[in-house]
């Protein structure tokens, strides 16, 4: 009668072959995943078929930067998370949203390209 709540929850000792690794948790869930080198969480995050958002929080802002790009996900948040801006485009990449929405790019999913080629029947061109 209270309605659905889910209670921020973390879960820790989480490994890469465990459900809430492998799928998207639309929720206050928190998974932590421990690694050893840059290059592994890299490579584990790239590991799904999911690319919606990630997060990365560090005091290292070349590591946050090296990480940033060699994930593909749409958006990556560093030491926030969940803040938006209308004007940037949002959505996923691989199995996770539908293009791209807001911003100049959100707009692009609104329209149609078209190429004409005519060859002029004198040859002659301007």
């Amino acid at each position: 009668n209270k309605g659905w709540f889910i209670e921020p929850t973390v879960f820790a000792d989480v490994t890469d072959d465990m459900t809430i690794a492998r799928e998207e948790i639309f929720g206050p869930v928190m998974s932590i995943l421990k690694f050893k080198t840059i290059d592994e969480v890299i490579d584990r995050a790239n590991d799904s078929v999911y690319g919606l958002g990630a997060g990365v929080v560090t005091s290292n802002i070349d590591n946050a930067i090296k990480v940033s790009n060699g994930i593909r996900t749409g958006t990556v948040y560093v030491n926030c998370y969940d803040v938006f801006d209308s004007n940037t485009p949002f959505g996923g990449f691989k199995d996770s949203g539908i293009g791209r929405e807001n911003g100049e790019l959100g707009l692009r999913n609104y329209l149609e390209h078209k190429t004409v080629i005519i060859k002029r029947p004198d040859d002659s061109m301007p």
